[in-house]
């Protein structure tokens, strides 16, 4: 027993493996009692059995081998059957010393079993410690990289690792025997789990990105990988699940809606790079991207020092966003909008840098400080600021207002539409006159609607709004057609309002050109007012478009000329016959100075190039003698007619 026991010592204090030492062990004392049995026999004439009982009996006691205790099973064997069959045994031993070799042969072969089994244990045993190390590493790496947690067949938690106790906020003590649903966010679809559990409960392993809720009520996404774990029936011991956070990679807009969907009272900011379009004709993609994220990483340190924002939240194409749950921000309104004002300020001394270029930025920013729809408040207060040419905004409601005017322009489409379909859509004729005779020289097309109620709508109500729907082209087709057919009931020249929108549509170029060739003979009665707006997206097809017209006899005009977007280069570029003097400076040409003067500038210049003139808006005899005196050609305006439907005149 003792060398039994320093075995057992000297192995655990790591110097060797125990059970190897004493196969070798065994093997040594197996020999040594088959050779001392011999020898014994043949020197003492010893009975060789005795001899290998006692000797493996005492290496059994001493060592505790297996192979040993085999040896002592096949050594009392033949020792009891040397003590029953004594003489047999003897005279076998006479006999033939064969006998005896034989046995240890038989001895040796069982000696090579017993040995080769106890080595693969042995080697299987090695194996298992060494996978379960492994195994064990694996899992602590695991633990420290993933989120996981183990429920039994019920769902009911049994398990949750530290990362799964952090990214939730709630502690093991909260989460262990309870479902997963005091995690689950409630715009996860119902479906996805329904789908979830079933995948899982056939067995398989199920894959998804679930929206999980923290006990502070922020959201977060998670990568999931649930597994059944089976026992070894195959049924259904427990689930395992597996997640990583991949809140980081989802999209800043979708974060910033769960951020204000969690903290319905918030304080949210946007900032949007002024000019941002302009930006990015200048510069290839990648560069406005970069310049984009480095604008991003300062804007918490160009904020004021007492601003305590967190984060920015990047929307794309220059917009970024900035929210604060109110009861944490603790600032008013008025504190906000100082804020903003010394930011913009800083803003304006910050440049970015990056490797070649230099990039100066402005900002426009705009604020809310609502309960509902603040996103939508504070994205529509960036767009009246661009529009009103505003740095700062607050965008309080304004979501309301917009919301308003788009049930109103639900409503006027719907009333278009069915004016379409009835064929209500028809065109009115004001009379322009001579202002030398007095006499019609011409008519302007202008296009009105007839309500259900048979009531005329002018196109302040609807057209506007129709430009923003599919129904513009319609109209605009109906008034060209409208015009042309007026041709055949006058001899007066029809002019019609044609739109930077109108003349880029090809559909809407094939058919003036289909017109013009059908009413080839009266085309040069035509005259074509083209509309000076921001709009124009292509200049080269519209100056095109007048190129292919003039040969038909057709004339331009350019309307509303002397406010707006009108400006001498567009004259160098249209080369108009005449110009339509805008009817705001006509109007107040009596009592307003300034306007007289810009038309009389107008008309100087128009006479010089020999343009012809209209004046707008002439609404009485008084005005009609100031334009007349400053030489204008031609008046339109209550004073001479007002618009009505030639067509149907004419054909009654």
């Amino acid at each position: 027993m003792y060398i039994g026991n320093c075995l057992n010592e000297t192995a655990e204090n790591g110097l060797f493996d125990r059970d190897f030492f004493r196969y070798y062990l065994g093997i040594i004392f197996f020999s040594g009692a088959l050779w001392g049995a011999f020898f014994a026999y043949a020197i003492f004439a010893l009975e060789p059995l005795y001899v290998f009982f006692l000797i493996t009996i005492l290496f059994a006691l001493s060592a505790g081998s297996i192979l040993t205790l085999g040896s002592v099973l096949i050594a009392v064997v033949l020792f009891n059957i040397s003590l029953i069959l004594p003489p047999i045994v003897s005279l076998l031993f006479i006999a033939s010393s064969g006998i005896y070799y034989v046995q240890i042969i038989l001895i040796f072969a069982f000696l090579f079993v017993t040995l080769t089994n106890s080595y693969k244990k042995h080697t299987l045993s090695r194996k298992s410690s060494s996978s379960m190390t492994l195994l064990k590493q694996y899992e602590n790496i695991t633990n420290q990289s993933t989120i996981i947690s183990k429920t039994d067949p019920r769902g009911i938690i049994t398990f949750a690792n530290d990362n799964f106790c952090k990214i939730s906020g709630y502690n093991k003590e909260e989460l262990i025997g309870q479902r997963h649903n005091i995690i689950r966010h409630p715009e996860m679809p119902r479906v996805a789990f329904e789908d979830m559990w079933k995948t899982i409960k056939s067995k398989k392993t199920w894959h998804g990105v679930v929206k999980n809720r923290a006990k502070n009520g922020d959201a977060y996404y998670v990568s999931t990988t649930i597994t059944p774990i089976l026992d070894i029936d195959g049924e259904i011991q427990e689930y395992i699940a597996l997640r990583h956070d991949i809140s980081s990679i989802m999209s800043d807009k979708k974060q910033l809606f769960d951020y204000l969907e969690a903290n319905k009272l918030s304080v949210l900011i946007m900032i949007q790079i002024e000019d941002y379009d302009v930006l990015e004709k200048f510069y290839d993609k990648a560069t406005v991207e970069e310049i984009e994220k480095s604008f991003g990483d300062v804007i918490l340190h160009l904020l004021p020092n007492s601003c305590d924002f967190q984060r920015v939240y990047h929307l794309g194409n220059g917009l970024y966003a900035l929210a604060k749950n109110r009861r944490t921000c603790q600032k008013s309104q008025e504190q906000i909008e100082e804020f903003l004002k010394e930011f913009l300020e800083n803003v304006k001394d910050y440049t970015v840098k990056l490797d070649k270029i230099e990039y100066d930025i402005s900002a426009i920013c705009s604020y809310t400080y609502g309960v509902i729809q603040i996103y939508e408040d504070a994205k529509i207060g960036i767009e009246k600021a661009i529009e009103n040419k505003q740095n700062l905004i607050y965008a309080d409601g304004l979501s309301g207002i917009e919301y308003a005017a788009a049930l109103q322009n639900i409503e006027t489409l719907h009333i278009l539409k069915v004016a379409l379909d009835d064929k209500k859509v028809i065109s009115f004729f004001q009379p322009i006159i001579n202002n030398e005779t007095k006499k019609v020289e011409k008519y302007e097309s202008l296009v009105r609607l007839i309500n259900e109620h048979g009531e005329v709508i002018s196109p302040f109500a609807f057209l506007e709004v129709a430009k923003k729907g599919r129904y513009y082209t319609q109209v605009t087709k109906i008034v060209l057609e409208n015009s042309f057919k007026t041709l055949k009931v006058t001899d007066k020249e029809i002019s019609i309002n044609l739109s930077p929108l109108d003349i880029e549509n090809e559909d809407i170029r094939d058919l003036i050109f289909e017109l013009l060739i059908k009413n080839k003979e009266d085309s040069k009665r035509i005259v074509f007012e083209l509309v000076e707006s921001e709009d124009v997206k292509d200049f080269d097809t519209i100056i095109r478009f007048i190129q292919q017209v003039k040969p038909y006899g057709v004339k331009i005009a350019i309307d509303d000329f002397g406010t707006g977007y009108s400006n001498f280069e567009r004259l160098l570029q249209y080369e108009p016959d005449l110009l339509k003097i805008d009817g705001s400076l006509i109007k107040n040409i009596k009592d307003n100075r300034l306007s007289k003067d810009i038309v009389e500038t107008i008309v100087l210049f128009a006479q010089k190039q020999k343009i012809k003139t209209v004046a707008e808006f002439v609404e009485n005899e008084e005005i009609f003698n100031i334009v007349k005196g400053l030489g204008i050609d031609y008046s339109q305006g209550y004073a001479f007619g007002r618009p009505e439907d030639l067509l149907k005149e004419f054909i009654s």
